[in-house]
């Protein structure tokens, strides 16, 4: 019998956690595991943007719960995986979208600074998977994605808090991938260039043009144009992927 490969990006019946899920890229994945049968949490840290898109999900026919959660503060992490289990009995999926952009170069760094930062981009994803981590054992298709970005690879002369957290997220999948596959959890990183999102837009106007033409496609993406590699690593059609790194930038970074 031919694979059917549109079918194997079939999410229903599946449980997923995406965290930054109320905006930008987050958002994009939160409706489009939705479309593709998922029912997802959405989660940041503010309860009234999550509710927002969950609403917006459940009006166009999917499954959707609002959880508010810090990435930065373990409680939260806690309480998320907790409210996951009440609304939907299971988790299946890992989204760790959620970060902190705190732009402090060398000489202008802070223990607080660093705390914040790392806080939420490194240990706020680690410790997320760790506390769900018997459920995803129970998941007959377990997936936790990573996003990173390109900061990691890419010479950065103004900031040094970001690149460094992404690329240890970086380190921490190859780690928890080869840690987990044995428990049938696949573990990746997806990498988008610049995408048009928030984030983005409330850097200086600079920036943001010189970033959207550092990519071959000389543009900046749309979120929507993150999630079908999203979805290809979530769902069975990803089953014999785990433990890279796949990047969705428009030909910005070489490697």
């Amino acid at each position: 019998m031919p694979y059917d490969a549109i079918h194997s990006m079939d999410l229903t019946g599946k449980v997923a956690i995406v965290t930054g899920g109320s905006r930008g890229i987050g958002k994009a994945i939160s409706k489009c595991f939705a479309e593709n049968g998922a029912k997802v949490i959405v989660t940041s840290r503010k309860l009234d943007n999550c509710e927002k898109i969950a609403k917006e999900i459940i009006e166009l026919g999917g499954s959707a719960h609002a959880v508010a959660a810090h990435m930065g503060d373990l409680s939260d992490i806690e309480n998320l995986v907790k409210e996951t289990i009440s609304a939907f009995g299971s988790i299946d999926i890992i989204v760790n979208n959620a970060a902190n952009p705190l732009m402090k170069g060398i000489g202008n760094i802070t223990e607080e600074a660093w705390s914040k930062a790392l806080n939420t981009n490194l240990r706020g994803p680690v410790f997320l998977v760790q506390e769900a981590l018997p459920y995803l054992e129970k998941s007959s298709e377990s997936s936790v994605i990573n996003i990173l970005s390109n900061a990691a690879y890419m010479y950065a002369p103004h900031h040094l808090l970001y690149p460094v957290a992404k690329a240890g997220l970086e380190a921490a999948t190859r780690s928890m991938a080869a840690q987990l596959a044995s428990k049938g959890i696949r573990v990746n990183a997806l990498v988008p260039g610049t995408v048009d999102t928030d984030m983005v837009r409330a850097m200086p106007e600079s920036f943001q043009k010189t970033s959207a033409k550092a990519s071959l496609l000389q543009r900046a993406a749309e979120p929507e144009e993150i999630t079908a590699m999203a979805l290809l690593l979530a769902s069975p059609a990803g089953s014999f992927m785990t433990g890279h790194t796949y990047f969705v930038d428009g030909g910005q970074s070489y490697r």
